[in-house]
């Protein structure tokens, strides 16, 4: 089941990116609003768009446990390319956020979204500079749903209009959806990864605490 979720995850997120690399080749794709940020932000859409579309892609093989086994030169390389990928596309998402469709609460949504994209990110590299990989994967993960975000907005932003709900009513609550519940989804998974390596309430991990117990 779990390999199932992964395919599903990796797939989507690649069918993702190919059309986001296509928007940058192809003008004809673009949808008019998007043709409009082209013409006033340009370079702000182009940095977005081609380091959101590589983030997507290379998510899935940095949280590859094989690749980390096996390859630790490349999974080093492919981090460095991840983090500058999530730096720039998250600054300039944020100077997005600031002109999007939907209004303030889109305005919002978007721009906390890019703040937490570039903090989780910028802690996750932070942690791994520091030694600690245990909570550099975490973050990774909490960096990646939100990576995840550019697939679940495309989810239910054709969702909602297939339920009828107007665009103007969609695209505000879209902001937050489409990454609010991803954080959770991550939260989650984390905790049901490692159940008995959390701290306990005197800070003392269980499993270490357990052990000492034993004769």
């Amino acid at each position: 089941m779990a390999s199932i979720a992964r395919g599903a995850l990796t797939l989507s997120a690649a069918a993702v990116a190919a059309y986001a690399f296509a928007l940058l080749a192809v003008p004809g794709m673009r949808a008019p609003f998007l043709q409009e940020r082209f013409a006033s932000l340009p370079l702000a859409v182009w940095v977005h768009i081609a380091g959101g579309g590589s983030a997507l892609l290379l998510g899935p093989l940095q949280l590859s446990r094989r690749l980390r086994a096996r390859r630790v030169a490349l999974h080093r390389a492919l981090g460095t390319t991840y983090l500058a990928a999530v730096l720039a596309a998250g600054l300039a998402g944020f100077a997005l956020a600031l002109v999007s469709e939907g209004g303030v609460v889109a305005h919002a949504g978007f721009g906390a979204l890019a703040v937490a994209w570039l903090g989780t990110t910028s802690t996750a590299y932070a942690r791994i500079r520091a030694g600690d990989r245990a909570s550099h994967g975490r973050w990774m993960v909490r960096s990646y749903a939100l990576t995840f975000a550019a697939v679940t907005l495309r989810i239910q932003l054709p969702v909602s209009q297939a339920a009828g709900i107007p665009f103007e009513v969609a695209y505000p609550a879209i902001a937050w959806l489409c990454w609010v519940p991803n954080l959770f989804i991550a939260e989650w998974l984390l905790a049901r990864r490692t159940p008995l390596s959390r701290p306990s309430a005197l800070g003392t991990p269980v499993s270490a605490a357990r052990s000492s117990r034993t004769p």
